[in-house]
């Protein structure tokens, strides 16, 4: 089993991204380009993480996953939110039903 620490130690990174120069990695010209650019990302590797599982091709459909993960990371990061937040109400939701859930939330 992979390790799932990956995602605190790139979440760390992404933090110390956010102040960076912008010419010094991928992340940090995300950051200085702002919320708007994270988000037009997010919806592109949305929709190609949709494409590659309509084509059924399983390395595609991991590698495009894998791109959509790291940026919600950075969105999260953006936003002083990291892994442990999204852990802690997936924990929340455990063994709740989905139908129960969402109305949970309406209410």
């Amino acid at each position: 089993m992979i390790d799932p620490s990956i995602l605190h130690r790139l979440a760390q990174t992404l933090e110390s991204r956010k102040s960076a120069d912008p010419k010094s990695s991928y992340a940090a010209q995300l950051f200085s380009k702002g919320h708007d650019a994270i988000l037009k990302k997010i919806a592109e590797e949305a929709a190609e993480t949709l494409l590659a599982a309509k084509d059924g091709d399983k390395l595609h459909i991991v590698r495009e996953t894998a791109d959509l993960w790291f940026h919600t990371l950075v969105l999260l990061s953006y936003h002083g939110l990291g892994p442990d937040d999204i852990l802690a109400e997936l924990r929340r939701r455990e063994g709740i039903s989905g139908v129960d859930e969402k109305a949970a939330r309406n209410t």
